[in-house]
């Protein structure tokens, strides 16, 4: 898996532009956090690059204020971990904690 690092406030125009050609995933990790890190180690291991997602990466403890500020822009309640689904620049699925699974995401994307 190839994760693309979220790491400014600049790149979530991009990641908006990039949805309309493509699914985009944001996954907001918690380093600190062992449900986070059992959600992520779930991702990685279900994660099929077959499926055309694009996949994004955010450590939220560096980047708590970026963070917020994914939150706001796509109109979802801050939880650690989650997922995000961007299509055509707006979040069509979000999951966190145990709700996040790649097959679930997947079927979103086919929706």
């Amino acid at each position: 898996m190839n994760w693309n690092i979220i790491n400014s406030e600049a790149q979530l125009e991009a990641i908006k532009q990039e949805s309309a050609d493509q699914p985009v995933m944001i996954f907001k990790h918690s380093t600190r956090c062992s449900i986070s890190a059992m959600a992520l180690s779930r991702m990685e291991r279900n994660w099929k690059d077959e499926a055309g997602i694009k996949p994004y990466y955010l450590d939220l403890i560096s980047y708590r204020s970026l963070s917020n500020r994914i939150a706001d822009e796509f109109d979802v309640q801050h939880q650690s971990p989650q997922v995000l689904l961007i299509q055509d620049g707006k979040c069509v699925y979000d999951a966190s904690h145990m709700s996040i699974s790649f097959d679930e995401l997947k079927q979103q994307v086919a929706a």
